[in-house]
């Protein structure tokens, strides 16, 4: 089953092989102007960035992928693992000719980004990250939380095929929450529809079965002990079901430079704060020019 791209003016859009992977990229904005590399989480995709990618701001090159296997990228050739993902990703830059940019990550996305972040240093700029946990976890941050896991990752990760493409379980997701955070019913189908094709679905069961049953684990054995050295701008829904605001807290991320921002917003904060999304890649950028 196959959905069309949802329309975006004025952006360009290509395929690119990287490390195996036939990425889908979506970019706008002057070819030769800072790149921005704008990762989504699930269940979404790079029209998650639309905002974004229909008026980039002035002097900024937005470059928004579907990570493999998700959107309309080609599958992945492993589990989804999220450092094999991360390699991808850094793959996709070589392939495009990236050295530095500024990164932006979302949910997955930004578990990704920090993957990255930690992994090569050297290739970010600076690093803006929404409704996602720091990777400085232990088992006493984690464990209150730990339900919080419980709502539906174990679905995902085992019957989530079926779920996916067979019911409106998706749809009723981007539902949940307070009246003020959910998604209007057109902009969950179309993040929702996507989930239909077996690939993507497959995709995101492996997200979430690879997370609970070996990153998940691993974490608790051997915590995340590299020191950022990257500025990172972390902006925060608090609204959020899904993750709770402590696992971003300032007071345990292990990095130079890491400031944690407030939101009226739940989980879906690019969808439902672009504004503040917008406002703040471009206080990073000015932050970091030169």
């Amino acid at each position: 089953m196959t959905s069309l791209v949802p329309p975006i003016d004025g952006v360009r859009r290509s395929f690119v092989e990287a490390r195996g992977v036939r990425f889908h990229v979506t970019e706008s904005g002057p070819e030769d102007g800072r790149p921005v590399l704008a990762l989504h989480g699930w269940p979404q995709h790079h029209w998650v960035y639309r905002e974004l990618l229909a008026d980039p701001p002035p002097g900024l090159r937005i470059i928004a992928p579907d990570l493999p296997g998700y959107g309309w990228s080609g599958p992945a050739p492993h589990r989804w693992a999220k450092d094999d993902v991360a390699a991808d990703v850094l793959a996709l830059m070589d392939a495009m000719g990236l050295d530095r940019v500024l990164l932006v990550g979302h949910d997955w996305g930004g578990f990704v980004g920090y993957r990255m972040l930690l992994a090569a240093p050297e290739r970010f700029e600076g690093y803006l990250v929404m409704n996602m946990a720091h990777p400085w976890q232990t088992p006493r941050t984690i464990l209150p939380h730990f339900w919080r896991f419980l709502l539906y990752q174990p679905f995902v990760a085992t019957i989530g095929v079926a779920l996916q493409r067979r019911t409106p379980y998706l749809r009723f997701l981007f539902a949940f929450g307070p009246k003020a955070h959910r998604l209007d019913p057109a902009t969950a189908r179309v993040y929702a529809d996507r989930f239909r094709d077996p690939v993507v679905a497959r995709t995101a069961t492996d997200t979430y079965r690879t997370f609970l049953l070996r990153e998940l684990p691993q974490g608790a054995r051997e915590p995340e002990d590299r020191r950022a050295t990257v500025p990172i701008r972390a902006v925060f829904g608090m609204g959020d079901i899904a993750v709770h605001p402590s696992l971003a807290d300032p007071e345990t991320a292990n990095a130079e430079d890491y400031t944690f921002e407030p939101v009226d917003s739940g989980h879906f904060v690019i969808d439902e704060r672009p504004d503040v999304v917008r406002a703040r890649l471009i206080d990073l950028a000015e932050e970091t020019a030169g």
